[in-house]
């Protein structure tokens, strides 16, 4: 009920009905799968890589703070190549 109060005394609320109107009956493809890869898999991906390279990287450097960042720039470099590697795929 407030946006119709809201628009009352408005002089485009017939014009505002009717885009709302042509927007509600368009259909388009679906952007679900697009969302997942543009924000899910990069996290995932980043997620997944910071855990394999900490466990990789724990035997091999001694010092855990080096440990520490060593894995998260690597886990960011390979969350940048799948960026890349996507935005190649959907164009």
């Amino acid at each position: 009920m407030a946006p119709q109060r809201f628009c009352q005394d408005c002089i485009q609320k017939h014009d505002c009905r009717r885009i709302y109107g042509q927007l509600g009956g368009s259909s388009g493809p679906s952007v679900a799968l697009k969302a997942i890869l543009a924000f899910l898999l990069p996290l995932m991906v980043f997620i997944v890589s910071l855990a394999v390279f900490e466990r990789v990287l724990a035997g091999e450097i001694a010092t855990e703070q080096m440990q520490t960042v060593l894995s998260f720039v690597l886990a960011l470099l390979v969350t940048f190549v799948c960026v890349l590697i996507t935005r190649v795929i959907n164009k």
